[in-house]
């Protein structure tokens, strides 16, 4: 398994963006080959991607997580299920972006996988669409329907390449493309407070955040409904249970209270209502699970997605 040689000069947290994707048991099946990108984009992007092999997991059962993604597939289709059972499953044959999800989701492979993307920050995307980030909240949306000049061309494109990093050179010039030259109204002080909240794990309160910036709290919030797709509490939320899955070492005994504590969680009732939420389980049958399907020695841990099937 090949890990990118960004990684970990990156975030800690943006290891859970990776294991949407980087599923993989220890016989090496999957590679996954990605890159932070050059100056401006890394305002906005964490990586971009190649992933194929065959997964030792089809399904896989996915919490919220700080970004959102583009996701081109040129494999078999891929399905999504929303833990929200209005939702009804997609079937996603071409390329689609995802914005910040609030609640879990399964995502479905079939073998050979074969997918380029895009990790955003949770505020990225914003950068690269005419259109509020609010309505990817939750959702996944063909390319077709948010970028002009459609899907084909660039899948005809990486579909031609003769290597790995000449996909990633041209997934990278493409963004750099839809890039909008002038920053979109309030994606400054978007940018500048929800940096400060993946900085601390979300542990700057909404009123430091105002106070610092000079704006009212109805106003930032607007601003992340915008640009994030949700409110700064909810951001700072999700860093939150990032932090919290990232403390987890299933190789040892876990104290659940003392990494809740930690991670910021100082109600041991809502800390378990919101991890049954956000994952699907209770705690301890989380660890069960991680302990059962241990992440590959050397590449990067689970950290939150887990087995489905």
């Amino acid at each position: 398994m090949l890990v990118p040689a960004g990684f970990r000069a990156r975030s800690e947290w943006s290891v859970i963006s990776i294991a949407i994707e980087a599923f993989v048991g220890h016989d090496e099946c999957v590679e996954y080959v990605g890159r932070a990108p050059a100056a401006p984009l890394d305002r906005f992007i964490d990586d971009i991607y190649c992933l194929s092999g065959v997964p030792r997991h089809r399904r896989l059962n996915v919490p919220p997580m700080p970004s959102a993604h583009l996701m081109i597939n040129l494999g078999e289709p891929i399905r999504l299920y929303d833990s929200d059972p209005s939702v009804l499953p997609a079937v996603l044959t071409d390329g689609w972006f995802m914005g910040v999800w609030t609640r879990r989701f399964v995502i479905e492979h079939q073998a050979p996988v074969r997918v380029v993307g895009v990790h955003f920050k949770p505020w990225g995307v914003s950068a690269f669409l005419d259109m509020p980030s609010s309505e990817l909240r939750d959702r996944w949306l063909p390319i077709d329907t948010v970028w002009e000049r459609g899907v084909d061309r660039l899948r005809d494109r990486i579909a031609g390449a003769a290597s790995t990093g000449e996909i990633l050179n041209i997934l990278e010039g493409e963004m750099r493309a839809r890039l909008v030259p002038t920053p979109l109204r309030g994606l400054d002080l978007v940018n500048y407070a929800a940096g400060r909240l993946e900085a601390s794990w979300g542990a700057v309160s909404v009123g430091a955040l105002t106070d610092d910036a000079g704006v009212s709290g109805n106003h930032l919030a607007t601003q992340f409904k915008t640009h994030v797709g949700v409110t700064p509490k909810r951001v700072a939320r999700i860093y939150r249970f990032a932090r919290l899955i990232l403390s987890v070492d299933a190789l040892r005994p876990v104290d659940w209270s003392h990494l809740a504590h930690t991670a910021g969680y100082f109600d041991q009732a809502h800390f378990s209502r919101e991890f049954k939420d956000f994952t699907g389980h209770t705690p301890t049958q989380y660890l069960a699970l991680r302990r059962r399907f241990p992440a590959e020695p050397g590449f990067p841990p689970d950290c939150g997605p887990m087995p489905a099937d």
